[in-house]
């Protein structure tokens, strides 16, 4: 399946560019554009535009240029989503060489891999919190020559390169300096998470960059009504080291004159999406789960109100299906507009998404009655699917079918293999993995296709299915192989599990892990006189109604499932399993062999007669 625009063309279009000339062109276009915003520290809000954030590129390339960073050469960046980012990243390009961001959680045994790996000779942190990790393998790391650090003070060591000194520099010549860099050069390395082996740089050059959003902006808008990206507003929250913040939160900004809301915790993000209130929204599945919950939350303190609502949703459901297919009667759009009016609008308000136009989940599957949910209340929430190694885009639709990750992106074809295996081609496919030629090999073959490691389905209409990792589907003892990830999006419907890991590799049966969400265990406790103690997570995981409740849950979350496949046991945990972690990756991904290693005693009793 492709979509109507060849990768040709698309090509076509970035001929002599690379993402210098592209955000030069973007600030002759929107230089008055405010782009970035961001909280001082007495909680007020500041901002820059397009032209300050030129400004800033073209002294701070100089600086750079002063340090001796030179074309080809890599420069990692450790530091939260704050607005010097995106200025630090374009004058690194501007220098012809490659920025990289480091996860800020990696323990210093990470940085001294990631330094090695691609060979950076500068190294541009936050703060101290971040220098001690680098000073802690300082004499493993012999390729940085220079430290610079953003936030200093009096203390700050002579042998570093003060942020404000470098911003002090006089302006390079942008327009010069955009020469440099070719489209073949590469743009940023995304380091893969490293759940199954050491992290792998991928590669991406500025050809892969600028195609991508050559592609992203022709299918969004010709799938939506947005004409125009400048100023459409967008929380980064998400790490920049991951491709999906990147693309969104940084090249959308340098591209289009997207409006970026730096928000360097995520336990802000809620409150500054509330004070924001986005245009485009992105988050992995955990996100839109927790939302979802803290509504239903908030809705079960008044059991009346709940029922009436959720007699709403359903009503909704089937109508907003018609609407979105554009199928839907007068009688049905004005059924839907009053139930609007009388509930779903308050609570869009409620959650700050009540001006977003394109609401995405990405880098997991998110359940399909939870995408139903929000779509009825009316968020545009939709699913897209993507990889590092594909820039973050394969597939999407502004029409979303619950269950599906949308159509083949703009320019990219996407296949299934005889094995189920998704392959997919394009501009966007990635250069390669940092000196691992083999490892590149094995993932793009002779004809350009890359081999996503997913197992993956077609329908009629060319909407693409996701089933799950080719590597992580579970072969049971009795040979039968299972998609866990369908599992646990079944399992996470059940209203008081937040997260769960199906097990059952080698085991004669499927059990689970499940996790109980705070925000319904909370409300579950208040309804039933639980208090003090006993409403602690770790009692309530204990609680026999508790588990009862998630036991009674279960049958109907595995009725879809055949006998073979069905959860048959649970352990109920109660401490949220949290981004960053030994349990999942910073976008929330299961770390299988953590939680494995981490539960295996629970995992043991549950296979006890």
């Amino acid at each position: 399946m492709s979509s109507t625009v060849t990768s040709e063309e698309l090509h076509s279009r970035i001929v002599g560019q690379n993402l210098p000339k592209r955000f030069l062109a973007n600030v002759e276009r929107n230089g008055g554009v405010e782009v970035l915003n961001w909280k001082n520290a007495e909680g007020g809000w500041e901002s820059m535009t397009l032209n300050e954030v030129a400004d800033h590129t073209a002294r701070l390339t100089a600086g750079l240029k002063d340090l001796g960073v030179s074309p080809g050469d890599k420069v990692v960046m450790m530091m939260r989503n704050r607005q010097e980012f995106h200025a630090l990243d374009l004058a690194i390009l501007f220098c012809g060489a490659t920025p990289v961001s480091i996860y800020n959680s990696s323990a210093p045994d990470q940085v001294q891999y990631l330094i090695n790996d691609c060979g950076a000779s500068v190294a541009i942190l936050e703060d101290g919190g971040f220098l001690e990790r680098f000073d802690a393998v300082r004499d493993k790391i012999p390729s940085i020559k220079h430290i610079a650090i953003i936030e200093t003070s009096d203390a700050t060591r002579d042998d570093l390169v003060r942020y404000s000194d470098l911003l002090a520099f006089e302006p390079a010549d942008l327009a010069a300096e955009a020469e440099t860099a070719k489209l073949e050069d590469i743009a940023t390395i995304i380091y893969t998470s490293g759940t199954t082996g050491p992290p792998k740089g991928v590669m991406l050059s500025h050809s892969n960059v600028a195609w991508t959003l050559e592609s992203v902006g022709h299918s969004m808008r010709t799938q939506t009504d947005i004409a125009d990206f400048a100023g459409k507003r967008h929380v980064s929250y998400l790490p920049m080291a991951h491709v999906m913040e990147r693309l969104l939160g940084h090249y959308y900004m340098v591209d289009m004159a997207t409006r970026v809301y730096c928000c360097p915790e995520t336990a802000m993000m809620p409150g500054m999406v509330g004070e924001s209130k986005p245009n485009v929204f992105i988050g992995v599945p955990r996100v839109w789960e927790k939302m979802y919950a803290g509504v239903n939350a908030a809705l079960s303190a008044d059991p009346e109100k709940e029922a009436q609502f959720n007699d709403g949703v359903a009503a909704a459901i089937p109508i907003m299906e018609k609407m979105t297919a554009g199928t839907a009667t007068d009688e049905e759009i004005a059924t839907w507009n009053f139930l609007d009016e009388v509930g779903f609008k308050a609570v869009r308000g409620l959650i700050g998404l009540d001006e977003v136009e394109i609401g995405i989940s990405g880098a997991a599957p998110i359940p399909a009655e939870i995408l139903e949910w929000f779509r009825a209340i009316g968020v545009p929430l939709t699913e897209g699917y993507g990889m590092s190694e594909t820039t973050a885009v394969l597939s999407w639709a502004a029409a979303a079918k619950p269950g599906y990750v949308g159509t083949a992106a703009s320019g990219v074809e996407i296949k299934i293999a005889e094995d189920g295996e998704v392959l997919a081609r394009g501009g966007n496919m990635f250069e390669g993995y940092l000196g691992l030629p083999d490892k590149t090999a094995e993932t793009i073959d002779d004809d350009g296709w890359v081999h996503t490691g997913d197992i993956g389905e077609l329908d009629a209409d060319g909407y693409l299915k996701i089933v799950d990792r080719k590597k992580e589907l579970i072969i049971t003892a009795g040979g039968k192989n299972i998609s866990p990830a369908n599992l646990e999006a079944a399992l996470k419907m059940i209203p008081l599990v937040g997260q769960a890991c199906a097990i059952g590799e080698q085991k004669p049966f499927v059990s689970a892990l499940v996790v109980l969400d705070p925000d319904a265990a909370a409300a579950w406790a208040a309804e039933h006189g639980v208090s003090g103690d006993d409403a602690a997570p770790t009692a309530l995981a204990e609680n026999p109604d508790v588990v009862a409740e998630i036991n009674d849950g279960l049958t109907e979350a595995m009725a879809d499932f055949n006998n073979a496949e069905s959860v048959k046991k649970v352990k109920v945990l109660g401490d949220e399993w949290m981004p960053d972690s030994e349990l999942l990756t910073p976008t929330s991904k299961l770390k299988r062999r953590g939680i494995l290693a981490t539960f295996a005693d629970e995992i043991e009793a549950l296979y006890v007669k």
